[in-house]
């Protein structure tokens, strides 16, 4: 309770520093197998536009006030503003909250400024990656793909049926819930778990 407080108002002074543009989605509307390309989607109750930056979107999601908390402390909200293009696979506010307890409240504090974010640039890959060049690079690998992040190691995205996983280093396995959301620069996957380094 304390920790999502916390959260609350990291995110609602990020808000006002950004205005309130938002992220919004492009992509599939709940159905990760499908992965098909859409205008604007919904996510965390807010329209995603195609026109605005990954910040932007993402301030304006209900889903990712934890997450675009945390980009603020980390220094990268210019980053993710900037022309890019990046893939993002942004956690939920659950897969936050799922984290063991005081974890998120402690990667907040300044002096755990470089482990934030380490974590950040994970979910991270530099180039605009749609829905539709992840099939064509797991048809590659023969149902796999590593894809390299900015921080430095990689991530791996499969697909098993219709859904769509993203696997860290220690084997964490998170799901895509909401894909290809087009930004001015570039695309967000929605995930369930907060991928680690």
């Amino acid at each position: 309770m304390k920790i999502h407080q916390h959260m609350r108002t990291l995110a609602i002074g990020l808000s006002l520093a950004l205005g309130t543009a938002a992220v919004v989605p492009m992509a599939m509307a709940s159905q990760p197998g499908s992965m098909s390309m859409q205008k604007t989607v919904m996510v965390g109750g807010a329209a995603m536009y195609p026109s605005k930056n990954i910040v932007q979107n993402a301030s304006n999601s209900k889903d990712h006030t934890t997450l675009v908390a945390a980009v603020k402390a980390a220094g990268l909200v210019d980053t993710l503003s900037g022309p890019g293009p990046f893939t993002v696979f942004a956690p939920t506010n659950e897969a936050f909250a799922a984290l063991p307890a005081g974890t998120v409240d402690n990667l907040l504090k300044p002096e755990n400024k470089a482990t934030l974010t380490k974590i950040l640039t994970y979910h991270v890959v530099a180039g605009k990656m749609t829905s539709a060049d992840l099939e064509k690079a797991v048809m590659a690998g023969g149902g796999k793909a590593a894809l390299k992040t900015v921080e430095g190691d990689s991530i791996t995205v499969a697909k098993s049926g219709n859904a769509w996983t993203v696997t860290d280093d220690k084997g964490n396995v998170a799901s895509i819930t909401i894909a290809d959301v087009m930004q001015s620069n570039g695309v967000i996957f929605v995930i369930d778990k907060v991928l680690m380094p």
